[in-house]
């Protein structure tokens, strides 16, 4: 690895008086290169992959970013005695603007996810249960081309007010709300995308409720402008949906970034002021939850630009109803 890229790790290190980072296979380590299963070693005047880092850092180091992702034995394998500090505070902030190709890998993903929900609308869900559809739903995305899938969620009915609901054996009946979303890893980079259906005909409520997620995702692409911070959208979400009546309903957090990893910088959450830049790719995703009735959560990817946040999928969210 050379280039731009390179000279700025070098200066944030310098910076966090770091002398040398050790990575495993994981987004930092792909960031920066990365290519096989192996380590990858960066100091301020070499950069190697190998198995066995530790002889590459120097002797001298005093401070080495380490991968939040090794595991405890990779750890102490390093046999080195500098003090060892995660490698997310020199490369975290580097990894917030994404580049051209960056944007347009993201895309991809987004692209690749919504044909995978698109199909989703075409099968029998009538009789099924969750976990069943899930498998299905799991082939069509590893035949798209989904290098790894990471997360994967049917929830039915009551299931979906759990945000942290797997699929089961619950069967999918007419009257259930229905919430889907997929998130998986295409040309390496990864997009997460949520719709809500109904089966057959929508739950009593359910769509007034549906109509305020919907108005919540709308006011977080009008307030995400540049320098903007994340937990103003945050704020502006939660604005609409305490208006509504829903607020104790409400989700815990509204969005996050993502790239390389499903899970990046900045969160749509309180306390979160990061400002939001040109070139950032956030995962928008306002919930509300109701307990034991239903729940509905949309998801959608956008690219920030000088001039606001751009979808980088369809955008379709009209309530589709499932007639089979």
């Amino acid at each position: 690895m050379t280039g731009p890229i390179l000279d700025a790790v070098r200066a944030a290190m310098v910076e966090a008086e770091v002398d040398a980072l050790v990575l495993r296979p994981s987004p930092d380590f792909r960031f920066l290169g990365g290519q096989g299963e192996a380590f990858l070693v960066v100091t301020l005047d070499m950069v190697a992959e190998t198995a066995d880092p530790g002889p590459l850092v120097p002797r001298a180091a005093r401070r080495v970013g380490v991968d939040p992702e090794m595991r405890v034995r990779e750890l102490f394998g390093l046999t080195i005695e500098a003090e060892l500090v995660p490698a997310t505070a020199v490369l975290a902030p580097l990894r917030l603007r994404k580049r051209p190709d960056e944007i347009e890998a993201v895309q991809r993903a987004v692209v690749a996810a919504e044909s995978v929900l698109g199909q989703a609308r075409e099968l029998a869900w009538f009789g099924a249960t969750e976990r069943a559809m899930a498998a299905r739903l799991r082939r069509l995305l590893l035949e798209s081309g989904c290098e790894e899938v990471l997360s994967l969620r049917v929830a039915a009915g009551e299931h979906t007010a759990r945000p942290a609901h797997q699929p089961g054996g619950r069967v999918i009946n007419p009257g259930d709300a229905l919430l889907v979303s997929l998130c998986g890893r295409w040309n390496g980079y990864c997009a997460e995308v949520a719709r809500v259906f109904a089966v057959a005909e929508p739950p009593e409520d359910f769509e007034a409720m549906y109509s305020v997620v919907l108005a919540a995702r709308a006011a977080a692409l009008r307030s995400a402008r540049p320098a903007a911070t994340a937990e103003s959208v945050a704020g502006a979400v939660r604005d609409v949906i305490d208006g509504s009546g829903y607020g104790r309903f409400a989700a815990a957090h509204f969005g996050r970034g993502v790239g390389l990893g499903h899970d990046e910088g900045p969160r749509v959450v309180p306390g979160d002021d990061t400002p939001l830049e040109p070139g950032m790719t956030l995962c928008l995703e306002p919930a509300i939850y109701v307990p034991d009735l239903f729940g509905a959560r949309v998801a959608d990817v956008v690219a920030m630009t000088a001039e606001g946040p751009v979808a980088l999928g369809s955008g379709h969210h009209t309530l589709h109803v499932l007639d089979r």
